[in-house]
């Protein structure tokens, strides 16, 4: 299991993050996902085997981007 932080833009409101939240959960292998549109972060627990390229599309997939990943 890993722990990823992604900065992500364009996020205003609950309901922005909300979207985020469930486009990320759809990813296989993400296991649990928090988002926070105040601090424009999601944070992520997945299986080692997810990568940042699939997270980065499914937050594009939704309207948004992600910005930094750590």
């Amino acid at each position: 299991m890993k722990k990823i932080k992604l900065s992500i833009s364009g996020m205003h409101c609950a309901s922005c993050a909300s979207n985020v939240a469930r486009s990320l959960k759809g990813v296989s292998g993400v296991k649990e996902c928090t988002v926070s549109p105040v601090t424009n972060k999601a944070f992520i627990e997945a299986e080692d085997n997810v990568s940042e390229e699939d997270m980065k599309k499914a937050v594009a997939k939704v309207g948004y981007k992600v910005v930094k990943v750590e």
